[in-house]
């Protein structure tokens, strides 16, 4: 099994001044997920490289133990340093592809042109796709075959309203995931903040947040087979 995993490599946290980028559990969890299990994975990003961190998923309260093991893993830290360029992906390379959260996706991937085809060629040749928490965001501009949105008719989840109110951040995101998958037209469903929930319709898997990445990455990896 060969997965592709997409970091973001926006860092800015709107017109703060503060930082942003993809979220380290949203990456461990799932990581350690697929290679526990034998697949293959490779890591990119719209820049390559380093993609940016999120400072306050490296803080100690933000630390679980698959965060403690990446960081403590040579050949993961590795790869994240040397992110391939999403350009350079070629989809027949890959069985699926897991987008990690994180504020960032929410300035970069989701406009992205080649992210929105890589997802719309993944789903057309049979090829599952999972995003999480924030991530789900990078579905807005996506169509099916026909040129309808994705999204439309969908069972889809992501973060939730409230719980971006939690942190603070409602008027600094460029859009509220929740939003926007509804007024895209799919059929959304969330648990209680911070709780874990997953929704599978057909070949796409969202998840509401940081916990619920490890089991969105469970059901991608049933997905493949």
């Amino acid at each position: 099994m060969n997965i592709l995993v997409i970091l973001t490599s926006h860092p800015d946290l709107g017109n703060t001044g503060k930082k942003t980028g993809f979220w380290l559990e949203e990456l461990a969890a799932p990581y350690y997920v697929f290679t526990d299990a034998g697949a293959v994975v490779t890591l990119a990003s719209p820049r390559g490289g380093q993609p940016p961190l999120d400072p306050k998923s490296a803080e100690p309260d933000a630390a679980t133990a698959s965060t403690r093991r990446f960081n403590a893993d040579a050949m993961a830290t590795a790869a994240l340093a040397t992110t391939h360029k999403l350009a350079d992906v070629t989809i027949a390379d890959y069985d699926a592809v897991f987008y990690p959260g994180g504020h960032g996706p929410l300035w970069d991937l989701t406009n992205d042109p080649v992210s929105v085809a890589l997802i719309e060629g993944m789903l057309a040749a049979g090829k599952p796709v999972a995003a999480v928490c924030h991530a789900p965001g990078v579905l807005r501009d996506v169509k099916n075959q026909d040129r309808t949105s994705l999204i439309a008719g969908k069972n889809v989840t992501g973060f939730t309203d409230t719980e971006e109110a939690a942190v603070g951040l409602t008027g600094i995101v460029p859009f509220l995931v929740e939003d926007m998958l509804k007024a895209k037209g799919g059929h959304y469903t969330k648990a209680a903040d911070w709780a874990v929930h997953v929704v599978e319709d057909g070949l796409l898997i969202t998840g509401q947040n940081p916990a619920s990445s490890a089991k969105a990455a469970e059901m991608l990896l049933r997905k493949i087979g």
